[in-house]
């Protein structure tokens, strides 16, 4: 058994013809009746979780699916777990998950770019695929992954880079996990810097707040500060090259390191790692010696949720620097 949770996202829409515009539409029930050749590789069970476009996905819906996701991975006849989701945060919830969801069963995160009502609407090929790979005896250990348009990418290094293009998710340097073929599922690597950090949350708690602030000519930061100020426990900046920033968002950076303040240090760069390189006032090298923490190659929404999880148990960027090199 392969189980479906909708969550809503252009998948899940049809055209308005009041608005003229794609609005949700349609439940993981008639999503699945498009695809009634499934039948053939799963028995399939649907949980209409929410139907929201995935830009409203926050942390707290994040803990919801946590929760739902790691309910139908323990129940023995369930071979693993697809999730229906909007593109926009789709390599979010999945990193999200990864991380969180502790089971050797495959997690399958699927979106489509093309809504229910155009002709050659992508959703089917992708719920399709979902199934396929969900019983593929390659895909227990792989964690979570994104599959569309044939591919499947990992959730660590997946993030979308066309708007609209069917093959919008890459994984830069690194390259695919495998592919759905017409004859059977193909894997060609395993994502080896998985790791668990579990969730720790009572009833009614919330994960920590972490904001995202971007370097930039001229930056000054005024940003910086207004996180901090509006509640932020810890920040990501993201920085430009190996990991460096201007003088003035150097001095507002130290500023909240010294109140306890963790910052993780990421770049707009699309590939490579960053690295303490640079010795100049607010290059790498003296952030580091200010006690930031460098996200290694994690983006800046993806070094954010391990932040955010890693500040569960603690705060000393020690610590935390050991969490981002694992």
């Amino acid at each position: 058994m392969v189980r479906l949770i909708a969550t809503g996202g252009t998948i899940a829409m049809k055209i308005d013809p009041v608005k003229k515009a794609p609005v949700p539409a349609i439940s993981g029930e008639d999503l699945l009746a498009t695809v009634p050749e499934i039948a053939q590789v799963a028995r399939m069970e649907v949980q209409n979780l929410s139907n929201v476009p995935s830009d409203y996905m926050d942390p707290d819906r994040w803990v919801q699916l946590h929760k739902a996701v790691g309910e139908a991975l323990t129940r023995p006849e369930v071979a693993g777990v697809i999730v229906s989701h909007g593109t926009d945060t789709l390599e979010e919830t999945a990193w999200f998950l990864d991380l969180t969801v502790e089971s050797d069963k495959p997690v399958v995160l699927i979106g489509a770019q093309r809504n229910a009502s155009e002709k050659d609407f992508d959703g089917p090929r992708n719920l399709f695929n979902a199934a396929r790979i969900c019983v593929a005896p390659g895909a227990r250990r792989m964690g979570a992954m994104i599959a569309l348009n044939n591919q499947i990418n990992a959730a660590r290094e997946a993030v979308k880079t066309h708007t609209s293009d069917v093959e919008t998710f890459k994984s830069g340097d690194f390259g695919l996990l495998g592919m759905a073929d017409n004859d059977r599922v193909v894997f060609y690597r395993a994502p080896l810097r998985r790791q668990h950090v579990a969730l720790r949350l009572a009833d009614g708690q919330h994960l920590p707040r972490v904001d995202i602030v971007a370097m930039y000519g001229g930056a000054d930061g005024a940003l910086v500060r207004a996180a901090v100020a509006a509640g932020a426990k810890g920040l990501v900046i993201q920085a430009l090259g190996w990991g460096n920033m201007n003088v003035p968002m150097f001095e507002a950076v130290k500023e909240q390191i010294a109140k306890g303040i963790p910052v993780v240090i990421t770049t707009r760069v699309w590939n490579g790692r960053v690295l303490p390189t640079y010795g100049f006032e607010g290059g790498g090298k003296t952030l580091q010696q200010a006690g930031a923490v460098f996200a290694d190659n994690l983006s800046p929404q993806k070094a954010r949720i391990l932040l955010m999880l890693a500040l569960q148990t603690t705060s000393k960027p020690a610590e935390l620097q050991k969490t981002f090199d694992r």
